[in-house]
């Protein structure tokens, strides 16, 4: 099948408008070495935005021709993009947003490649120098604003949910935006653009013109969850772990919908972290919300974190069914405990610096078929351990279903091997297969083969 497609040539604004030739130099033989492909493959997902494709392997094979290069001149850098998908543009013109998002694009894989990770002041191995590595890409995008009073809330949720589920995500988004809370999410469909959505109507009512719609992504899953078009502000982290840090560390408050593995994966991080005894008194509000048919989904949920964590794990956060008000209302009350404490400890509100992230969710989980077999998934550890390798089970089906690497291994070496205490696999085994039942592993329409094996 044929696939309509562009060319162009488009100059960047603000960041990327001023650059010595050093660094356009920097930036041009960096896109032809070997970032190119990672540069390639984040900058098509941009361009595919709205397609309602989340298959990273089939997005890269549908678009084959697809090339984007940078161009130097005298006033700095213009990007070169052939055969791009053609719903990127209204009457030949490329549609403004895309253009901002794939400038970002740029700047956080090729720039911070060059700024941070090459950065022999920044340790990315340490704890302290992976958060000082989220730190500065988020200042270099522009996204730490010190003259704002916590208002941030983070919405994590599936990008494939109902429509009913759709719908009340917009509703607390709206409810959220009249309160003058900003959103932001992993910034692709579903419960990651239902939000923003509502928060729009909700500040355009109360007259707030500089409104807040952040997405943060990484290259593996961004194919997936291509940045939806109200994302006014656009990051991208290196990997999952850094961009759930960014998450946490920049928010003030989270809000999960109905979600799938994914969404699992971002619920342990954050227990875990929520479970360390550094941060027993850190107030942190968390709300999971869905509409009525959402009720038993958060049952299950709600069942399998007191299976595994237990009683603590469930007292950080509070459920509500069906009430986008009261959702709004305990994120505002929930902020000014936020902002209180943080004031009486000197903390930055646009980062928390004294949350306790241990390594165990820092460092890169590779989900590769050995090391999903080797998770530690038993009870003989703390349970904020046990958080962090249940979390990386969730991502590495997260990968088998959607990135790119992970499909292509899956069909290499067959599914993925998840084992460990029999209580805990028939857990585990049960929620996975109501997601498969409820359509939370793919979009609408698409058949879904599990890329996990769970042993009991």
């Amino acid at each position: 099948m044929q696939y309509a497609v562009m060319d162009t040539q488009i100059a960047p604004e603000g960041h990327l408008e001023v650059l010595s030739k050093a660094e356009v130099a920097r930036l041009r033989d960096t896109s032809h070495g070997s970032l190119y492909q990672l540069f390639r493959s984040c900058a098509l997902a941009v361009l595919n935005c709205g397609s309602g494709l989340d298959d990273g392997k089939e997005l890269l094979e549908r678009y084959k021709a697809f090339e984007i290069s940078i161009v130097q001149r005298e006033r700095g850098i213009k990007l070169d993009v052939k055969n791009a998908p053609a719903s990127a543009f209204v009457d030949g013109v490329m549609i403004k947003g895309i253009q901002e998002h794939l400038f970002a694009v740029l700047r956080d894989i090729l720039f911070i490649h060059g700024e941070i990770i090459k950065n022999e002041h920044i340790n990315i191995e340490s704890t302290e120098g992976i958060t000082d590595a989220v730190f500065h890409i988020l200042r270099n995008a522009n996204l730490l604003q010190p003259q704002i009073s916590p208002n941030l809330v983070v919405c994590w949720g599936g990008h494939s949910i109902s429509g009913a589920e759709y719908d009340y995500t917009k509703l607390v988004g709206y409810h959220l935006g009249l309160r003058a809370m900003d959103i932001c999410t992993g910034c692709g469909p579903g419960a990651m653009k239902g939000p923003m959505k509502g928060a729009t109507i909700g500040h355009a009512k109360q007259r707030i013109d500089n409104g807040r719609y952040i997405g943060i992504s990484e290259p593996g899953i961004i194919a997936a969850e291509a940045p939806n078009p109200i994302v006014n502000d656009l990051v991208i982290l290196p990997d999952i772990e850094k961009r759930l840090e960014a998450f946490v560390r920049m928010s003030h408050g989270i809000v999960v919908f109905p979600g799938g593995a994914g969404t699992a994966e971002e619920i342990l991080y954050l227990l875990g972290i929520l479970l360390h005894p550094d941060n027993a008194q850190l107030p942190f509000p968390v709300v999971f919300t869905g509409p009525a048919v959402a009720s038993d989904y958060f049952k299950q949920i709600d069942q399998f974190i007191g299976l595994t964590l237990g009683a603590e794990a469930q007292s950080k956060y509070k459920i509500i069914i069906d009430d986008p008000v009261a959702v709004a209302r305990e994120m505002q009350d929930g902020i000014k405990s936020v902002r209180a404490f943080r004031k009486a400890r000197g903390d930055a509100y646009y980062f928390n610096w004294l949350l306790k992230i241990d390594a165990e969710f820092q460092h890169p989980f590779e989900p590769t078929h050995a090391n999903m077999k080797g998770l530690e998934l038993h009870k003989q550890q703390a349970s904020h351990l046990l958080a962090a390798n249940l979390r990386r089970a969730f991502s590495g089906v997260v990968a088998g279903n959607v990135k790119d690497q992970g499909i292509r291994a899956i069909e290499k070496y067959g599914h993925f091997e998840i084992s460990g205490d029999p209580e805990i696999m028939h857990a585990m085994d049960i929620l996975l297969t109501s997601f498969v039942e409820q359509s939370r592993m793919k979009l609408p329409g698409t058949v879904y083969t599990p890329c996990y094996k769970v042993i009991k």
